[in-house]
């Protein structure tokens, strides 16, 4: 099943972070490139052509990331937008970061 097909579980038992061998292949199920960050998070910017499409693009991912129970870290830079994705609880890479990423391609 596709990352994009699939939805974000509650972390409710603490988990493992994901290692890197992990978070490869999770890294190649996405349609574009996404950085990783201290094998604990990853991070991709956005460009568009002025703010308010900035903005209108981090609400669409404000709704998804409602839809799904796991919100991402968002930064707005006037027409570019840094998201970072990480599970707070575990401290680390989760399935659920991939999942959410998927989906925040497709916006």
């Amino acid at each position: 099943m596709s990352l994009h097909n699939k939805k974000c579980v509650p972390c409710e038992v603490k988990i493992p972070p994901m290692k890197l061998a992990e978070i490869e292949k999770y890294l190649a199920e996405l349609k574009s490139p996404w950085d990783v960050i201290d094998n604990k998070k990853i991070s991709r910017e956005f460009k568009f052509k002025d703010f308010k499409e900035a903005v209108i693009f981090v609400n669409k991912m404000a709704e998804l990331a409602e839809n799904e129970g796991h919100h991402p870290d968002i930064h707005i830079f006037y027409n570019r937008v840094l998201v970072e994705l990480w599970t707070h609880f575990i401290g680390g890479l989760s399935e659920n970061d991939f999942i959410l990423a998927s989906k925040i391609e497709i916006l």
